[in-house]
């Protein structure tokens, strides 16, 4: 392709020297160098990133949300599902449920559902559509800060089709890592139009994006530092050529001067820790030293570092879940400590005759620490959404280096055009095949056993997988498998317990529910599920107890609500089962079973036209929920309408042929009815 060059261009204003040997190219401005030689290109290149993105990602709009952390994030939260309303945004704002505080990912969600409703593939587009812009930004602001308009279209390639990016975008729940890039970006481009005219609202802007982008995940946090990086390179800030800043920090020097520029943001990136650890803490989410020792994650560190170095360079055997291996061998972490020391102690060397290579290495370092496992949060040894920003590092160093060492080949044009094309090739088949494996739950899990091992937590999710289907003897399978792995898992011992109750197998499923309570005495989830066991074994007190620990651990917690309130409405305490299941659907406006329930109360209380509202409601929410249109066709017979009353009868049989009860009611009305019309054949 004549003109197709990795080699870094030289617009206006650049000027080349000599430096031990080595070709330099220093900016003497970038932000103001022109540009337009490229511009034919540069939509070509911006089309064919989307269209790359597009491509690849496509199938997505086929694909089912995933049971890990997307019914926490969106099909299960009655916040998200209600939409963009004050009092969302006000929740929204001041949330740090699922560990963390991240206010405008539930927003996108919220606007989502309002646009789509729960709609998986429309989600799913939404997501692929935000990845292809954070690659044309990247493509942008890398040509903007550094000149190289070939290295950056190459950079944004790799970044728009790399597999280690298929997570953050083929799962729904990660939104916010799409989200906290752009933003992250958009603040580094604002930047460059600061430096290379500073003015307070330039610089405010800046502020004003690094804000947004923690607010969408505080994966950032280490951005200024970044910042200081691209002050040395490209920028050109630091040295005798440092351009001017603020006027207030002109009287320092260079150095001190850039870093007193920085104070804002670093006291933005303290709150979002601060916040977030609190988040997460409060979460329970924060592993213990107890549970995992420091110097284990600090041994663990090196390993995760080169093991993320691997997948970038070899992107196989990718999984949704990497369990902790705990402690390392320690020859493995010698070995990754001496591989990072030796490629520091290069990229310190060659500082100056190839500045991008400390600048890329250190921004792969810096901004992998937030996630690299110091402060442990979850179990997981690795996670391949991790690297959607950090990768970046990875990839200038690669891009410049290549072009910086093959400058003097003979028909470098076409031998760099032909394996960037075969790179970039690549890396789309590959995630491309990624990107099936997240069709659903079940594909993404047995895939993820397939590549790794000692996995109880993909073992447990697939169990609970096979369960939402009603192959309760598979998941049953891999609950157990999980424990096998890890005996103390007391999610997976709940789930068994789950599947053992709905087997009509009460006691052993009692002393299971127990045991995941002696493992974890804070859960209230066990203990609402040990009240209705204990209840189906005919313990109405325990029952009641444990009901109650399990609203005094989280008293938002619509399922115990909704429980306790069928204990108390089957010993004939109708209205305080009324008072429960009025609790439980306001705090999940969503809860289908629980509107179903009151009106079932309100009937037996005397009261059907009241309850006539509430099966209405259910059936909004769950339109072929069978049992409602029976018991909503009862209350409107209550209610003097009969001929509507059938409608709703006809239509649960229709949705269960072997509803016998509904068919009972139906011939009722029909009779009724009949009556009706014939009121003289009645009295014969």
């Amino acid at each position: 392709m004549q003109g197709m060059r990795l080699l870094l261009d030289i617009p206006e204003g650049v000027s080349s020297r000599r430096d031990k040997g080595h070709s330099f190219y220093k900016m003497e401005n970038p932000s103001q160098q022109n540009v337009r030689f490229a511009r034919p290109w540069e939509w070509a290149v911006c089309l064919l990133l989307i269209a790359a993105v597009l491509g690849v990602y496509g199938p997505v709009v086929g694909h089912d949300f995933i049971n890990f952390d997307d019914p926490e994030y969106i099909t299960e939260n009655h916040r998200v599902r209600a939409g963009l309303t004050p009092g969302n945004l006000l929740w929204a704002m001041t949330a740090t449920e699922h560990s963390n505080w991240h206010p405008l990912t539930w927003m996108s969600h919220m606007l989502d559902v309002d646009l789509f409703g729960i709609d998986p593939g429309m989600h799913h587009l939404v997501s692929v559509l935000i990845h292809s812009v954070n690659a044309v930004l990247i493509f942008y602001t890398l040509w903007k800060l550094t000149g190289g308009f070939w290295q950056s279209a190459f950079v944004a390639a790799l970044f728009a089709l790399h597999p280690l990016h298929v997570e953050s975008v083929a799962w729904a729940a990660e939104r916010k890592d799409l989200l906290s890039t752009f933003f992250g970006f958009a603040a580094i481009w604002r930047y460059s139009l600061y430096v290379s005219d500073p003015g307070i609202k330039k610089y405010a802007a800046v502020l004003f994006y690094f804000t947004l982008s923690l607010m969408s995940k505080p994966m950032l946090v280490t951005l200024p530092f970044l910042l200081l990086l691209l002050d040395r390179w490209p920028l050109q800030r630091i040295g005798p050529d440092a351009q001017r800043m603020l006027h207030l920090l002109g009287r320092y020097p260079p150095a001190v001067g850039l870093v007193a520029e920085k104070i804002p943001f670093f006291i933005l990136s303290v709150l979002s820790c601060t916040v977030t650890l609190m988040a997460q803490q409060a979460g329970s989410a924060v592993m213990s030293l107890d549970r995992l020792p420091f110097y284990v994650r600090l041994a663990h560190t090196p390993i995760a570092y080169m093991g993320y170095i691997k997948k970038t360079i070899w992107p196989v055997d990718l999984g949704v879940f990497y369990p902790h291996p705990g402690i390392s061998p320690g020859w493995a972490v010698a070995c990754a400590l001496l591989l990072i020391a030796a490629i520091s102690f290069l990229a310190a060397v060659y500082r100056k005759s190839y500045p991008f290579f400390l600048i890329g290495w250190l921004w792969f370092l810096g901004l992998l620490v937030p996630v690299i496992g110091l402060v442990q949060v979850g179990s997981q040894g690795m996670a391949d959404r991790y690297t959607y920003v950090p990768l970046t590092g990875i990839f200038i160093i690669l891009t410049w280096g290549i072009s910086a060492v093959t400058r003097r080949w003979r028909g470098r044009d076409l031998i760099l055009s032909l394996f960037a094309l075969a790179v970039v090739a690549s890396c789309a088949v590959m995630s491309r095949q990624q990107v099936s494996y997240w069709s659903d739950s079940i594909a993404l899990y047995q895939h993820a056993l397939q590549v790794t091992s000692g996995n109880y937590s993909v073992h447990n999710n697939l169990g609970i997988a096979y369960e939402n289907k009603g192959r309760l003897a598979e998941a049953a399978y891999h609950y157990t498998q999980s424990l096998e792995i890890k005996p103390d898992y007391d999610k997976a011992m709940g789930n068994l317990a789950n599947v053992l109750m709905a087997q009509g197998k009460i006691f052993a499923a009692v002393a299971l529910y127990r045991h995941a309570l002696q493992i974890r005495p804070d859960s209230a989830k066990s203990h609402n599920n040990l009240a209705v066991a204990l209840i189906r074994q005919g313990d109405l007190g325990q029952g009641v107890h444990h009901f109650k620990k399990a609203l005094e651990l989280d008293p938002e917690y619509a399922k115990a609500y909704y429980n306790y309130g069928n204990a108390l409405a089957n010993s004939g305490r109708t209205e305080d089962a009324i008072f429960h299941f009025k609790t439980a659907v306001r705090i999940n406006p969503f809860f289908a079973k629980a509107y179903n329930n009151l009106g079932v109360a309100l009937v037996l209380s005397g009261k059907p036209i009241e309850a006539i509202p509430h099966y209405g409601r259910a059936l909004s929410i769950t339109p072929e929920f069978a049992e409602a249109h029976n018991n909503l066709g009862i209350a409107l017979v209550h209610a003097g309408e009969p001929e509507e009353a059938a409608r709703y009868f006809q239509r649960a049989i229709a949705l269960d042929p072997e509803f016998s009860d509904a068919r009972a009611n139906f011939e009722r009305v029909r009779k009724l009815m009949a009556e009706q019309l014939n009121p003289s054949k009645a009295g014969n």
